[in-house]
């Protein structure tokens, strides 16, 4: 028997599957100007990775909630994906994107407007520390007091 691999992206939606794993022609047509960056290069290297194969990585990322490690090599490496994930958004790129997909996501099956949620979790990360937090160290011993100058009913 067959089990699926975690970090296999799963396969392209179907009628009954809705959710998106992979921008389609149609829509790449209209994201691919939205999301092209025209800036010189720095310094000479390997030719750009394609815009496409980066976006789907980051829906694959959103879709899974997965972490950049463990991001498929068929969408590029992970530090150049976040690197491009990083440019989109200083530009802006990415919050234009985002609208577009809303849009046509709207259009094919509608969105409940009125109803939306968040969710997350904040803790407390540990710093430059290996293990969990250190042991309190246990108290010193008490420290002596004077006897009391009342009598003693004891004696």
């Amino acid at each position: 028997m067959d089990t699926p691999s975690a970090a296999a992206p799963a396969a392209p939606a179907t009628r009954d599957d809705p959710t998106i794993w992979r921008a389609d022609d149609l829509l790449w047509d209209r994201l691919e100007p939205i999301l092209r960056v025209d800036k010189p290069r720095q310094k000479p290297g390997r030719p750009r990775r394609g815009d496409r194969a980066i976006f789907d990585g980051l829906i694959w990322l959103a879709r899974t909630g997965s972490q950049w490690s463990r991001l498929p090599a068929e969408f590029g490496p992970k530090s150049t994906v976040h690197r491009r994930f990083a440019e989109w958004v200083a530009t802006g790129a990415l919050e234009r994107a985002w609208a577009v997909l809303l849009t046509a996501y709207d259009a094919e099956l509608g969105l409940d407007w009125t109803w939306q949620a968040a969710d997350g979790c904040l803790v407390k990360a540990p710093f430059g520390k290996k293990g969990g937090p250190a042991r309190p160290k246990p108290p010193g011993p008490t420290r002596p007091i004077g006897g009391s100058p009342a009598p003693s009913a004891t004696c």
